[in-house]
């Protein structure tokens, strides 16, 4: 068996295009280009059975380098904390107040995206600080 290639993170969730159009702003992602022989992603949606549309979206990493992610409609809301988040990494190389002012500078910008701050976990000598915080749909990742 073969090394694995690629990795995509998949998010259950109730809205699939705002979820992944939040994380695009979130990441510097995009949404890839639609499938051939449609002129949208819309236009692509628009052709599926009614149960099937809006139940999914995607998000890619303009450079390649990470991970697609991939949002799909599921009948069940959230109900406890996440298994697996992601840690968007803001303070990579930081440390004491210089990292604290970056995560919060970052904090501050995804707020007016519709994130939620949940709260802030201070360095305590074995690791630095990190804001939890929610996506629009209340999913749990950490600005690191």
């Amino acid at each position: 068996m073969g090394a694995v290639r690629e990795v995509q993170v998949t998010f259950d969730c109730a809205e699939p295009e705002r979820v992944a159009r939040f994380w695009c702003e979130v990441l510097g992602y995009v949404v890839p280009p639609a499938p051939e022989g449609f002129a949208t992603w819309g236009d692509f949606d628009r052709s599926l059975p009614a149960d099937r549309q809006g139940a999914a979206f995607a998000c890619v990493d303009p450079t390649g380098e990470g991970p697609r992610l991939f949002f799909q409609r599921v009948p069940e809301g959230k109900v406890v904390k996440n298994r697996v988040h992601l840690d968007v990494r803001v303070g990579t190389g930081l440390v004491g107040e210089e990292r604290l002012a970056a995560l919060e500078a970052e904090c501050a910008r995804l707020v007016a995206l519709g994130a939620v701050r949940q709260r802030v976990l201070v360095a305590d000598g074995f690791n630095e600080s990190t804001i939890v915080m929610q996506d629009v749909e209340g999913n749990e990742f950490c600005l690191d």
